[in-house]
C-alpha cells in the first residue's frame, strides 16, 4: 500500500475537502484520505495508479501538487464514532437557530448587518449538513444537496445585497442598535460554544477541523456586527450596518460558489 501527500494550495474550507472526496470517492483503490486544511495539505493510502489519483486533483484546479510517496504497510484507522457525529449535529443545529433567530431579528430591527449573518449561520448549516452526508450518500443526491445549497445561498445574498443598495441609494433605515449587538452577542456566545465543543473532541477528523475553522471565523463575523452595532449608535447613520452587510454577503457567496463546484 503506498502513502502520497499533496499540497493544495487552494484547499482553506469544508468546500474544497467536500469536492476533493465527491472527485475521487469512485477510486475503488483508494483506502483513506487524510485533510489537513490548515497546512493545505492531503494524504492518500491507496494501492492503485498514483498518477491517475494526481490528475484526478489537477483537473479541480485547486492547485495540488504530489510532495512525496512512501510504502507502508497498515493503515491507521481514524475514530468517527457517535460522539462526533453528535457534535456536529449540536453545531448544525444551532447555527440552523441562529439563522432563524437572527433573520427575523434583521427584519424587524432593520439591520443588514443581522440579516447578512443569518445567511452565513445558513451557510454553515449547510456544510455541516452535507459533511455528514458524506458517509453512505450516493453520488447524485450529494451533488443535488450541493447544488440546492449553492443556489439557495446566492439567491438569498443577491436580494440582501440589493435592499444593500436600496438604502445606500438614500432610503434612510436606522437599525435597532441595540438589537444588533443584542442578538450578536447572543451568536458570539453560541458561536464560542460551538468551538469549545469541537475543540473538545480533540479529533484530528477532517471534518471535525473544517468546522473548527468555520466556528472560528463566525466569532470574528459576530464581532464585527457587534463593533458595527456601537458605530451605528455613535454616529447616529446606518452606514456600518450597511457596510458590514455587503462584507458578510460576500463571504456568503464566495462560499456558495465553492458550494456549486460540488454540483459539477
Amino acid at each position: 500500500m503506498k502513502q502520497i501527500t499533496f499540497r493544495v494550495d487552494k484547499m482553506d474550507c469544508p468546500c474544497e475537502e467536500n469536492l476533493i472526496r465527491m472527485k475521487l470517492q469512485d477510486d475503488s483503490s483508494i483506502l483513506k484520505l487524510e485533510f489537513n486544511l490548515a497546512e493545505r495539505t492531503l494524504n492518500v493510502f491507496h494501492n492503485g495508479d498514483s498518477e491517475k489519483i494526481a490528475n484526478e486533483l489537477a483537473s479541480l484546479n485547486l492547485g495540488s501538487h504530489l510532495t512525496h510517496s512512501k510504502e507502508v504497510e497498515t493503515l491507521i484507522s481514524t475514530d468517527e464514532d457517535s460522539t462526533q457525529r453528535k457534535v456536529l449535529w449540536v453545531v448544525l443545529a444551532i447555527n440552523f437557530g441562529f439563522f432563524l433567530i437572527e433573520m427575523i431579528t434583521g427584519i424587524f430591527s432593520k439591520s443588514m448587518g443581522l440579516i447578512a449573518d443569518s445567511l452565513d449561520m445558513l451557510a454553515d448549516a449547510l456544510v455541516y449538513g452535507m459533511s455528514l452526508l458524506v458517509v453512505g450518500a450516493i453520488v447524485s443526491r450529494k451533488k443535488k444537496v450541493a447544488l440546492l445549497s449553492g443556489v439557495l445561498q446566492i439567491l438569498l445574498a443577491l436580494v440582501g445585497l440589493s435592499e444593500v443598495i436600496r438604502r445606500f441609494l438614500g432610503l434612510e433605515m436606522m437599525p435597532n442598535f441595540q438589537a444588533m449587538i443584542g442578538i450578536s452577542m447572543l451568536a458570539l456566545i453560541a458561536n464560542s460554544i460551538c468551538l469549545w465543543l469541537l475543540h473538545r473532541t480533540q479529533s484530528k477528523d477532517a471534518h471535525m477541523r473544517a468546522s473548527i475553522i468555520f466556528s472560528a471565523n463566525d466569532v470574528i463575523i459576530n464581532v464585527g456586527v457587534i463593533v458595527a452595532g456601537l458605530l451605528v449608535w455613535w454616529f447616529n447613520n446606518n452606514i456600518p450596518d450597511l457596510i458590514i452587510g455587503v462584507i458578510i454577503f460576500l463571504i456568503v457567496i464566495r462560499g456558495a460558489i465553492r458550494i456549486l463546484k460540488l454540483s459539477r
